[in-house]
């Protein structure tokens, strides 16, 4: 079993390398979609019956084609920004993450999903307005859950209520 588990992290890897990009955005895409099935079953407790198919499709769809994209460009950007990996700099990327990005990203999210759920302009407005501030707050005391588990901390948001 580990020489499976093994092998399949050397192959990923070497994808990793060979087309960096495209296994970034597949990675997220597929962590968004599973970090909703875990959701819907291990904390909403919804059950197969239960289970929206409908709402992890949406949350892959926003981890291919919003969170991949942008965290891949972001943390290459960091990297260039902020050299090294001392403590210091580790703080400095945190907190350049937390502050610069974390903002500007869930307001991306929120103006996404909206859209994919299809909700009108007006509507995606007023849940920006409603859920913006309490998302932002909840995404610092989560502290950086988002980082390996992109987007869980707003999945309440997709539900489109």
């Amino acid at each position: 079993m580990l020489h499976g588990i093994r092998l399949v992290w050397r192959t990923y890897q070497q994808l990793l390398t060979k087309h960096p990009w495209k296994v970034q955005i597949l990675t997220a895409g597929s962590t968004c979609g599973i970090s909703d099935i875990i959701s819907q079953q291990l904390i909403e407790r919804r059950g197969l019956t239960d289970h929206s198919i409908k709402r992890t499709i949406k949350m892959t769809t926003v981890g291919l084609i919003y969170v991949g994209p942008i965290l891949c460009k972001w943390y290459k950007y960091l990297d260039q920004l902020v050299v090294g990996k001392t403590k210091v700099a580790v703080f400095k990327k945190v907190l350049l993450d937390q502050f610069v990005l974390a903002p500007c990203f869930l307001a991306g999210f929120i103006v996404v999903t909206g859209f994919l759920g299809g909700l009108s302009l007006e509507k995606i407005y007023l849940k920006l307005e409603k859920n913006y501030t309490n998302a932002l707050m909840s995404n610092y005391t989560v502290g950086s859950c988002s980082d390996c588990c992109p987007g869980v901390e707003y999945l309440p948001l997709l539900d489109g209520k």
